[in-house]
């Protein structure tokens, strides 16, 4: 074997193993999906639909990290967030038939709906004014730090602020055990949209 091949052998050997080593934990990317353009297209027009296209393109942007080929169809997943209002992190996902349309019997979460509300669309609320909206309304302050997020309402169709307190809790051989509040605060008017207990067994 000539000096040539032993050293393109030993090159291929070590581009081998470097890559093996580096993409060999939970450091590694997921692949992006392949969408077909006009499949993607289409997505964003039925997103467009909804939040208005200058909404759409300042805030809204394919995650194809998380979007995935389904049988005879595809699942999609984009990324809503606003840089001016850091809390504003959503996951808008739903799914198409192979032509693209939407398959309204299944989950349809995270679009918000700011052609028809656009009121809807303010979040004036942040995580520090949720809170005290929170402490004005008495809500207990429980046995550990509140649990805040601003997330997806499947119930409202919109997104919310979603305030838990613990009350009780204990860890034992039938696992975790615990009961609290959870208040629901609208993030556009601050108005408490809901007070409900929550119960772990």
């Amino acid at each position: 074997m000539n000096y040539f091949s032993k050293t393109f052998l030993t090159f291929v050997f070590l581009t081998f193993n470097f890559l093996l080593v580096s993409c060999s934990g939970s450091s590694c990317v997921k692949d992006e999906a392949i969408i077909p353009p006009d499949i993607l297209e289409k997505s964003n027009q039925f997103i467009i639909s909804l939040t208005g296209e200058e909404f759409f393109n300042m805030y809204i942007s394919p995650d194809l990290t998380k979007s995935n080929e389904v049988p005879n169809g595809y699942f999609l997943a984009y990324k809503f967030t606003m840089p001016e209002k850091a809390f504003v992190n959503g996951s808008i996902r739903f799914t198409v038939d192979s032509l693209g349309n939407v398959l309204e019997e299944l989950e349809i979460a995270g679009i918000p709906g700011c052609v028809n509300s656009p009121d809807d669309c303010e979040y004036t609320i942040d995580e520090e004014q949720a809170i005290k909206i929170a402490k004005d309304n008495n809500l207990d302050e429980g046995i550990k730090k509140w649990n805040n997020s601003f997330i997806w309402s499947t119930v409202y169709n919109k997104y919310v602020w979603q305030i838990l307190n613990t009350l009780r809790e204990s860890v034992g051989e039938f696992g975790y055990r615990g009961n609290g509040k959870e208040m629901i605060i609208d993030p556009n008017t601050g108005e408490i949209m809901a007070l409900n207990d929550w119960r772990i067994n």
